[in-house]
């Protein structure tokens, strides 16, 4: 799509902030107005927007695209998000865990214990652990104190936190970004470490590369409109 304004701005509207492009309020794909509920979120919207050159690209714009599914999808099938998402909780990459080789299983146990541990203080959701790809069932009480949380989101956050669960593979992940417990950074160092270690012995092709520079983007996506959503 041809780049088709000139003038940028975030502005104030009834019941939060929204965007203009030459004047005129944004309006999400499905036509419903853009309302967002802090000026920074807004602000950074904006910036997406004024960042586009001749041609609008919007899957650069990830910020723009996690606010516009919240309106005109999330909003309209809230219940069957928080299924998807909680359902993350039942397999969650944190609990499945590498039999070899040794450094694997020792990276993997200092990055993703501390997570299991805290969830399990914080939400009082303790998780079970096994090894390779043998199932293990959850604590049916602990799959409900998270499904929970995920009730009591508002949609804009929701949307960012399911976002993260399918990014990761982790709802604990998901929701040690969205308690301010672990940043963008540590989020991917988690969710990537079988390929980091693969990585480090064998090396990475380009296409793989490629893929995690994507991955990492979408988590550091989320992570920030989450930051500015308690901006």
């Amino acid at each position: 799509m041809k780049r088709f304004y000139k003038q940028v701005a975030a502005a104030p509207v009834d019941g939060g902030f929204g965007v203009e492009l030459d004047g005129k309020a944004l309006r999400t794909p499905a036509k419903a107005p853009l309302l967002l509920p802090t000026a920074p979120l807004a602000a950074a919207v904006a910036d997406e927007w004024a960042a586009q050159d001749e041609t609008v690209k919007p899957d650069t714009m990830r910020l723009m695209q996690l606010a516009s599914t919240a309106i005109d999808r999330v909003a309209r099938h809230r219940l069957a998000v928080v299924d998807e998402a909680a359902g993350y909780a039942a397999s969650d990459l944190l609990c499945y865990r590498a039999e070899a080789p040794d450094s694997l299983i020792a990276r993997e146990a200092a990055l993703w214990q501390p997570l299991l541990d805290w969830a399990m203080v914080r939400f009082d959701a303790p998780l079970a652990v096994t090894r390779g790809i043998v199932h293990v069932d959850q604590p049916e009480a602990s799959l409900k104190a998270l499904k929970a949380i995920l009730l009591d989101l508002d949609v804009l956050t929701l949307t960012a936190v399911a976002d993260l669960t399918a990014a990761t593979g982790s709802l604990v992940i998901a929701l040690a970004v969205w308690d301010g417990h672990l940043d963008a950074a540590g989020a991917a160092e988690a969710t990537l470490i079988d390929e980091t270690v693969q990585n480090e012995r064998w090396g990475e092709d380009a296409e793989a590369k490629a893929r995690r520079d994507r991955l990492v983007a979408d988590i550091h996506a989320a992570a920030r409109f989450l930051q500015l959503l308690k901006a």
